[in-house]
């Protein structure tokens, strides 16, 4: 029975700490996750063909709308993603 517990315990700790890295940098559309920053990030080309066109454009600066969330994505000069708000 403890071990029972133990298990149940460490499934819901990791799975909230991998909802929380999911939602940290990252933007889902539909069944894709889009995340900043890495060594080899996502591009605007790729945001574009999971996501489609933004909301808003400003600059090096996109803004999506989805549902009542409000997500900003940030591109350096070469067009890779540097962060998602």
């Amino acid at each position: 029975m403890k071990i029972k517990t133990l298990l149940i315990t460490l499934i819901a700790g990791f799975s909230i700490l991998v909802l929380q890295s999911v939602y940290a940098g990252s933007i889902t559309c539909g069944t894709h996750i889009i995340s900043d920053g890495g060594r080899h990030g996502p591009g605007a080309y790729e945001l574009l063909k999971r996501c489609g066109e933004p909301t808003f454009r400003r600059g090096n600066t996109w803004i999506y709308q989805k549902g009542n969330k409000t997500y900003s994505i940030h591109f350096n000069d070469n067009g890779d993603i540097t962060s998602i708000n």
